[in-house]
């Protein structure tokens, strides 16, 4: 069995490539992180064959730099598993410590995705960032490094369970009146979208801002506390227009990075993966956007761990 592993600074995602096991960890790399034991029980318990690995964690705040971010979690890698492959940025498969390794998830999945639609752009919505891919021929064509993808709207800091409320909207309008918002981390998009009905309580999957619940009253409480209020003071009807609120702001900024691509490289079809699929497939409502959802292909729970399973099939064909 070929194991696929995607480990990132909030999460860590596991799938093999035939798809029979997806498992997906909340393992916060800057909380006293139980990366090296969560990763030596995998291999224990699943005892792969071999491990195909991509890394997003490097740039957690933990680590002084990405070097050496990346240096523990290879550690860690190597430490569990006897034969562990790393793909970098380029789509070439190591075992050496390369910086190139960095925040190279994306490639993995618009590699296979790029197999089967040619041309699109592949768009993978997480917790915490969403990927704007362009692909050609089956090539991806984007920047190498975070810091480059930003800079040309292939990576919007926004995704659908962790990012602070506070990021997206400086104001929400309420009775008719816009509202400034506090500043403070009271509430993420999780919380929304436990509101709006979007997500249930077992996506909710990372920790909540005030430590308390993941149910619906939680989640209201948290987002009432974005306007300095609390439940006592608004009701049902201004909780749940902050929640649509965040989403028409979310959806209208991976909007504009689709719009962009869509302008540079001349394609309108749109592939949408993660637990964020339903806000990319938002975004791409746009007239001449085709949207396809990995979910339809794959599954919804091999969506959700994507670059984890595009890892594992790559490897699987290097035997």
């Amino acid at each position: 069995m070929i194991l696929g592993i995607d480990i990132g600074g909030a999460n860590t995602k596991i799938a093999s490539g035939d798809g029979r096991i997806v498992e997906l960890h909340y393992i916060p790399l800057w909380k006293n992180t139980k990366l090296p034991e969560a990763l030596l029980d995998i291999a224990n318990r699943l005892e792969p064959e071999k491990a195909g690995v991509v890394i997003t964690g490097e740039l957690a705040d933990c680590f002084p730099d990405k070097d050496t971010g990346l240096s523990y979690i290879i550690d860690a890698v190597n430490n569990a598993f006897s034969d562990a492959y790393f793909l970098d940025s380029s789509g070439v498969f190591t075992q050496e410590k390369r910086r190139s390794i960095a925040a190279a998830n994306w490639m993995a999945s618009a590699l296979l995705v790029g197999r089967e639609y040619k041309d699109c752009i592949f768009v993978d919505t997480g917790s915490t960032t969403t990927d704007i891919i362009p692909v050609r021929n089956g090539v991806p064509h984007a920047s190498r490094t975070d810091f480059e993808r930003l800079k040309n709207n292939e990576l919007v800091y926004t995704g659908a369970l962790r990012t602070n409320i506070a990021t997206i909207l400086d104001k929400v309008m309420l009775g008719g009146s816009a509202c400034r918002t506090s500043s403070e981390l009271f509430a993420i998009t999780a919380d929304a979208y436990m509101v709006l009905g979007m997500i249930s309580e077992e996506e909710y999957t990372c920790d909540t801002p005030d430590g308390a619940g993941k149910t619906s009253v939680d989640a209201k409480r948290r987002l009432a506390r974005v306007v300095c209020s609390d439940l006592t003071e608004i009701g049902d009807r201004e909780i749940y227009s902050i929640a649509q609120q965040v989403m028409e702001k979310q959806v209208k900024d991976i909007n504009e990075a689709l719009r962009d691509a869509a302008k540079r490289h001349g394609i309108r079809r749109i592939v949408a993966c993660g637990l964020g699929e339903f806000l990319v497939e938002k975004a791409a409502e746009e007239p001449g956007f085709e949207c396809t959802r990995v979910s339809k292909k794959f599954g919804k729970e091999i969506s959700k761990v994507f670059p984890a399973y595009a890892v594992a099939r790559l490897l699987a064909e290097k035997r």
